[in-house]
C-alpha cells in the first residue's frame, strides 16, 4: 500500500497547548543527557525499540512507554512514521511495546502532521482501540450508575474533543508482507523480522520482537531499607510524559505505615528495588486515568507478585481493561481476574488503611479522578489532571457544559486542606502556574506542585516543587492511631500466604504471642549449632542464609519467615542468619509457635515444606530457565508445593488433548516436547512441564510431554499449582512467555 503525506492545521483553540510544549521543552533540556543524535543509519533506542534514518523520515519500529523522551531532541524529532512488532505487550516486563499516544499528540499538536502507522488489518483495529480509549476516552459512559457526575463528564469530554481519529492517524497496512512508504519499501520476512529497502537497496535489518529496556533516574539509594511511615507521600518522578530530563510524575501515599501508588509511572518497582524499598509494602494503586504517562506502570504492578488492590470508578477500570485487553490480546475478564477492583463513587466516602478519601472526577479530556484524604488530624488534597482555571470553568457553565452542582464542585477546589499536591502543565488539559501564583500566600506555602519542570515556576512563587525520590519522602506529623502496633502485625499477616485464610480467633492468638525484635547491620539472628527457640517474620530489612554446603546464599526479605525447622523438627539450627541490614523481626517463642500451628492447615504446609526443602532443591529453582521470574517468596512457596517423583523406562507425563492434572520439575533427565506425534523441543534440569495459562483456564493441553528413559522430578498438584497462580497471578502468562518464545530447544 502507498502512504502519502498530509499537512495538518488544527483548531486554533490549541494553539497555545503547541505553544507551551515547545516552551516545555525548552525549559526541561537541563536536567539529563537524553539522545540528541544517531550513530548510524539504524539506532537502538535507549528504551528500547529501533530508529531507521531513511529518505522518508525517521521510521521507528516498536514503541516502548515514554520513547517520546528517546526521539524529542533528535535532529529529525519526533518520527512520523512507526512500524508495529507482532506482539503488543511484552509480559516479562508487563509493559506495552506499541504505546504511540504521546507521539501522536506530538506530531498532532507540534509537527502538524499525522502519525502514520504501519501494521496488518488486525493490529489497525487493536491499535485503534488503544488510541480511541487513550486519546478521546470511552465512547460510552453509563448515566445510570450511582455517580451523578456520569452525565456531566460525557459533555465535558465532547468538550475537549475537537479532533477526530482521522485527523491524528494514518494507516499503512501491510499487503503480501510488505508497505511503501514514499518510496521506502518495508517487508516482513519469514522469520517474522523487518527489512527496509530504498531504490532497491536494504537499509535495515529490525528484528520482529521488540524488547524494552528500563531508563529512569533512581535519585540517593538509602543505606538501610525504607521503613514506611504512619503517614506521608513519596514522589517517584515529578514531571510529565514529554520532559526527556526527568521522571513522569507518580506518587506513593504512606497510610498506616502500608503504601498506595497513584498511577505508578513505568518501572516503578524497579525504582523501588534501587532505591532500597521493599515493593512488597505497597499493596494497592489508585488508578486515576487511562493516559500512557499515568497507567503505562500500573500493569507491572499488577503482574509483580500477589494480586493488587486497583481503586478507580468504573468507567476508569472499564477503559483500562478495553485499552490492555486489545494491547494483550486477552479478554477482559481474563485480566479483571489479575487484580482486585474496588469500585469508587464521588457521592461516597472510601476507606483505605484507616484514612478516608473523598474522590472526585477532575476536569480533564478524559474520565479522570482526583481525591482529598483525611487521616487521623490532617487532610491531604491530589488534584490528578485537573483544569483549575475559574476562567475555564464558567465558559463550561455559560455554554451549558456542565450543571449547577458541577460548577460549584470546580470553583470550591478544597484549599482548606492541610496539604496540596497539585498539578500544573500545558492549558487547557492542565492548570497554568500562574493559577497557582495569585493563589493567597498561605495557600502557596501549602501546594506541592508536579507534572511541571521547576525552570516554569516564578523565582518569587512560594509554591514547593515536588522532589523526586525516596529520601525526599515527605512525612507528615499526625497522631498515632489507637491500634497502630495491632494494624502492623494484622498487615503482617495480610501479606503470608501461609496465614492468608486465618480466622478472628487465630488473629488475636498471634497478637498476643508475637514479639518485636530489631537488629543492627551484621548482627547475628540466628547461630548454626543453636537450639530452635524462636520462629521469625521479616517486618522490614534482609537477612541472609548461607547453605550447608556455603555454596550459596539465600536472602530473605519483607514477609519471608524463617526458624520453622529446628522447631518443628526439634533440631539444632542448620545455618546461620545474619542481618544484611538494619531488621526490623516479629518473633514468636518455641512454645507458643508449636502451640499455635498444631492442627491447624499450617502445620502441614510447614512439614510439607521442611521435607522438600534443602540446598540442591533451592539450586535447582534459583538456577531454573523457567523460574527465573520468580520472587524469593514465590520461589519459597512453590517450594512448598514439590512432591518428589522418580519416573522409569519410557512414559508420558502430559498428554496432548488430555486435561493437566499435575505440573513438573525437573530434577535430572530430558522431557520431550511435542505436537502432531512431532517433536518440537526438549526440557532439561530445571525446566517446568505444563503450561500454566491451560491449567489456569481449565483447557487441555497443547503438548505432549514424554520421556524415554528414567526422570527424576518433582511434581506439583494441579489444584495447588492453580491457587499459587490465583495468588500470583503476574506468573501465568510470564510462564507460558518463556516455554513459547524463548526455552524451545528443537529436537
Amino acid at each position: 500500500m502507498i502512504c502519502k503525506k498530509k499537512r495538518l492545521y488544527p483548531i486554533i483553540y490549541y494553539f497555545f497547548l503547541a505553544y507551551s510544549l515547545k516552551l516545555y521543552i525548552v525549559f526541561t533540556m537541563s536536567l539529563m543527557k537524553p539522545l540528541k543524535g544517531l550513530i548510524d543509519v539504524v539506532t537502538s533506542l535507549p528504551r528500547g525499540g529501533y530508529l531507521v534514518d531513511s529518505p522518508a523520515g525517521y521510521i521507528q519500529f516498536g514503541a516502548p512507554p515514554e520513547t517520546i523522551k528517546d526521539t524529542i531532541l533528535l535532529p529529525g524529532g519526533v518520527p512520523l512514521i512507526f512500524v508495529l512488532p507482532e506482539k503488543f505487550f511484552n509480559w516479562i516486563k508487563g509493559i506495552s511495546v506499541a504505546e504511540l499516544e504521546f507521539p501522536i499528540y506530538y506530531n498532532y499538536f507540534i509537527k502538524k502532521n499525522k502519525t502514520r502507522i504501519v501494521c496488518n488489518a488486525e493490529q489497525a483495529e487493536k491499535i485503534k482501540t488503544v488510541i480511541l480509549e487513550s486519546l478521546f476516552g470511552p465512547r460510552f459512559i453509563d448515566s445510570s450508575g450511582p455517580d451523578g457526575y456520569y452525565s456531566n463528564i460525557k459533555r465535558e469530554i465532547e468538550f475537549f474533543r475537537i479532533m477526530k481519529f482521522d485527523d491524528v492517524v494514518e494507516f499503512c497496512i501491510f499487503k503480501d508482507d510488505r508497505a511503501v512508504i514514499d518510496d521506502v519499501t518495508i517487508s516482513i520476512d519469514s522469520n517474522n523480522h523487518f527489512e527496509v529497502y530504498y531504490d532497491k537497496k536494504i537499509l535495515a535489518h529490525i528484528p520482529g520482537i521488540i524488547e524494552y529496556k528500563p531508563k529512569y533516574l533512581v535519585g540517593e539509594r538509602l543505606s538501610e531499607p525504607f521503613n514506611p511511615p504512619l503517614f506521608g507521600m513519596t514522589c517517584l518522578g515529578p514531571s510529565s510524559g514529554f520532559d526527556p530530563y526527568e521522571n513522569t510524575s507518580g506518587f506513593i501515599l504512606w497510610l498506616n505505615h502500608n503504601g498506595v501508588m497513584i498511577d505508578p509511572p513505568v518501572n516503578s518497582t524497579e525504582w523501588l528495588l534501587d532505591s532500597n524499598v521493599s515493593p512488597k509494602v505497597i499493596d494497592s494503586i489508585i488508578l486515576t486515568h487511562c493516559h500512557a504517562d499515568h497507567d503505562a506502570g500500573t500493569f507491572q504492578k499488577i503482574l509483580e507478585e500477589e494480586k493488587v488492590t486497583i481503586y478507580t470508578t468504573r468507567p476508569i477500570m472499564m477503559s483500562f481493561l478495553k485499552k490492555y485487553s486489545a494491547l494483550t490480546d486477552v479478554s477482559e475478564e481474563y485480566l479483571m481476574r489479575l487484580f482486585v477492583f474496588h469500585p469508587v463513587e464521588t457521592d461516597a466516602p472510601l476507606f483505605i488503611h484507616g484514612a478516608r478519601f473523598n474522590v472526585n472526577y477532575a476536569l480533564h479530556s478524559i474520565p479522570t479522578i482526583g481525591f482529598r484524604v483525611q487521616f487521623q488530624n490532617k487532610s491531604l488534597v491530589y488534584s490528578s489532571d485537573h483544569n483549575n482555571n475559574p476562567v475555564i470553568h464558567k465558559e463550561l457553565f455559560d455554554k451549558g457544559v456542565i450543571d449547577a452542582r458541577r460548577y460549584h464542585d470546580l470553583t470550591h477546589f478544597p484549599w482548606h486542606s492541610d496539604i496540596i499536591f497539585h498539578e500544573s502543565g500545558m492549558t487547557p488539559l492542565h492548570t497554568p502556574v500562574e493559577i497557582l501564583t495569585s493563589l493567597p500566600e498561605e495557600i502557596q506555602k501549602k501546594i506541592y506542585i508536579y507534572h511541571t519542570p521547576k525552570s516554569e515556576i516564578p523565582a518569587d512563587a512560594l509554591l514547593n516543587l515536588s522532589k523526586f525520590g525516596i529520601e525526599n519522602t515527605l512525612v507528615f506529623d499526625v497522631d498515632a492511631p489507637p491500634f497502630e502496633a495491632t494494624y502492623q502485625i494484622l498487615s503482617l499477616l495480610n501479606h503470608i500466604d501461609l496465614f492468608k485464610n486465618i480466622s478472628i480467633s487465630k488473629a488475636q492468638q498471634f497478637i498476643s504471642m508475637v514479639e518485636q525484635k530489631h537488629f543492627k547491620k551484621g548482627d547475628v539472628i540466628i547461630k548454626k549449632g543453636t537450639p530452635g527457640d524462636s520462629f521469625f517474620i521479616i517486618y522490614n530489612g534482609t537477612v541472609s542464609i548461607q547453605s550447608e554446603d556455603k555454596k550459596f546464599v539465600k536472602h530473605f526479605g519483607t514477609y519471608d519467615y524463617f526458624g520453622e525447622a529446628a522447631i518443628l523438627r526439634e533440631e539444632n539450627r542448620s545455618a546461620d542468619v545474619i542481618a544484611e541490614t538494619d531488621v526490623i523481626l516479629y518473633s514468636i517463642e518455641k512454645d507458643k509457635f508449636k502451640n499455635f500451628v498444631t492442627n491447624t492447615d499450617y502445620i502441614t504446609s510447614l512439614e510439607k515444606l521442611i521435607n522438600i526443602r534443602d540446598d540442591s532443591t533451592w539450586s535447582l529453582l534459583s538456577s531454573s530457565r523457567f523460574l527465573k521470574f520468580f520472587t524469593p517468596t514465590q520461589r519459597a512457596l512453590f517450594e512448598s508445593l514439590l512432591v518428589s517423583a522418580e519416573f522409569p523406562d519410557n512414559g508420558v507425563l502430559i498428554k496432548e488433548g488430555g486435561k493437566i492434572k499435575n505440573v513438573f520439575l525437573i530434577r535430572e533427565g530430558t522431557i520431550i516436547v511435542s505436537k502432531d506425534d512431532e517433536s518440537v523441543a526438549i526440557l532439561q534440569n530445571g525446566d517446568l512441564i505444563g503450561q500454566a495459562a491451560n491449567l489456569y483456564e481449565g483447557s487441555v493441553s497443547d503438548y505432549t510431554f514424554s520421556y524415554n528413559g528414567a526422570v527424576q522430578v518433582y511434581t506439583i498438584d494441579g489444584k495447588e499449582f492453580r491457587d499459587f497462580l490465583i495468588n500470583n497471578p503476574g506468573l501465568i502468562m510470564k510462564l507460558d512467555y518463556v516455554f513459547e518464545q524463548y526455552l524451545f530447544f528443537k529436537a
